[in-house]
């Protein structure tokens, strides 16, 4: 049994690359100081380490996209809060308007009863 330090640190690295997990990682330099090393597990190491990285960036870009959209969603729900919010002020608006006009015009049916009265007292 041969010990292959470079074979060892080249595991270790891709174990705390795909974990982040520094035991496992020295665990796992053990393992491949251990087991013979030769080029092609070298080239392994080095590519399997390079598509761990391309995989964390990737995990930390949709991180970021879906960070972006929850705050594009706080940014429409406070929109529509403030919309909603300003249509029932309009609505409260409306109603008291015609609740004014309403009023106005039973006043002047009531202001029309008084002159019909008044006129047809002075005609008699």
């Amino acid at each position: 049994m041969s010990i292959s330090i470079l074979n060892g640190l080249m595991s270790a690295g891709e174990a705390y690359l795909m974990t982040g997990n520094p035991m496992m990682a020295a665990g796992m330099g053990a393992m491949g100081a251990l087991e013979p090393g030769t080029s092609g597990n070298l080239a392994g190491n080095l590519g399997n380490g390079a598509m761990g990285a391309l995989d964390a960036q990737d995990e930390n870009f949709q991180v970021m996209m879906y960070a972006e959209e929850m705050r594009h969603q706080d940014q429409m729900q406070v929109q529509s809060e403030a919309f909603n919010e300003m249509m029932d002020e309009k609505s409260e608006q409306m109603r008291e308007v015609n609740t004014l006009r309403d009023v106005q015009m039973a006043q002047r049916k009531a202001d029309d009863g008084i002159v019909k009265k008044f006129v047809q007292s002075i005609t008699d």
